[in-house]
């Protein structure tokens, strides 16, 4: 693992994560330009990105262009903190984050996430320069907070890392994947799903998962359409778009338990039901959640 004073090539680091700053900004839009009631309020991801003045004007923040994506991102942060919640109610108190990026979990609730240990598994180089602007920015790393260095698609077996930051194998944990795998190779999937499947029982995965174009609603294909440029161009192209039936054959095929799919309309309905002014997620991403 990274030392805190190790130097980090900043602008390195930025450009492989370009996607993980868009989603931290799109937190951040949802409070700022959203009337509330707010579905996920996080702006810290803003401060640990610190973009730009001017941010709010890029291509890939415009405000009514991006409004059902920014809905989709704050809509799986919060189905994904309610399972956590759930899940440590029930005991569970191993919370693992595949694919990390800037998530704040453990910043914005430290009521909770203090008393579970928290696994953030990420690409090496992102993540190093995220632990250097927590202690920056004064959050620090807290003992219960493990930062885990992995390259997915290098095949690395996470296993071992996760053993040496303190993971405990025989005890269930919660898993969450999210804007991950349509990154990955469907091989990189069923690996990562079967690592999963060979966790303690009782451990509960929620994997999102980027539908094909054609099952995108057609007034939502253009804008689906600009988020696979800004990806390419980022250098992070889309590699996996999967139907839900594709995904829970997958998740099967690994030998996870009672997978079930979780639609954007069971979202809209579950936390965007109550607004006036029509806001909810994008129907290009949905949700994967099976038990071990």
């Amino acid at each position: 693992m990274i030392a805190p004073d190790h130097t980090i090539d900043a602008r390195q680091a930025v450009a492989a994560d370009r996607t993980a700053v868009r989603v931290a900004l799109w937190r951040a839009m949802h409070v700022q330009v959203d009337p509330p009631p707010h579905v996920f309020a996080d702006e810290i991801g803003l401060q640990l990105a610190a973009p730009d003045d001017g941010w709010q004007r890029r291509p890939d923040m415009a405000v009514k262009a991006t409004r059902r994506a920014r809905a989709s991102i704050v809509a799986r942060a919060r189905f994904i903190e309610d399972l956590v919640a759930a899940q440590a109610d029930q005991g569970v108190s191993q919370y693992l984050i595949l694919g990390a990026g800037l998530d704040t979990f453990a910043q914005r609730r430290p009521e909770l996430a203090s008393g579970l240990r928290v696994f953030e598994v990420d690409q090496p180089g992102p993540q190093a320069w995220k632990r250097q602007r927590l202690i920056e920015l004064g959050f620090g790393i807290p003992p219960w907070l493990r930062l885990v260095p992995v390259d997915f698609e290098a095949g690395q077996f996470w296993w071992k890392q996760l053993d040496d930051a303190g993971f405990e194998a025989g005890q269930p944990a919660t898993v969450a994947a999210t804007g991950l795998s349509m990154y990955l190779t469907r091989e990189a999937i069923m690996a990562t799903l079967r690592h999963v499947a060979a966790l303690a029982p009782g451990s509960t995965l929620a994997m999102t998962f980027m539908l094909p174009l054609e099952l995108v609603e057609p007034e939502e294909r253009p804008g689906r359409q600009m988020t696979e440029k800004f990806a390419r161009a980022a250098g992070t192209p889309f590699l996996s778009l999967l139907t839900p039936s594709e995904m829970l054959a997958l998740a099967r095929e690994a030998g996870l338990r009672e997978p079930r799919h979780v639609s954007a309309a069971s979202l809209t309905e579950r936390y965007f039901a109550d607004r006036t002014d029509g806001l909810r997620p994008s129907s290009s991403e949905e949700l994967l959640v099976a038990t071990v």
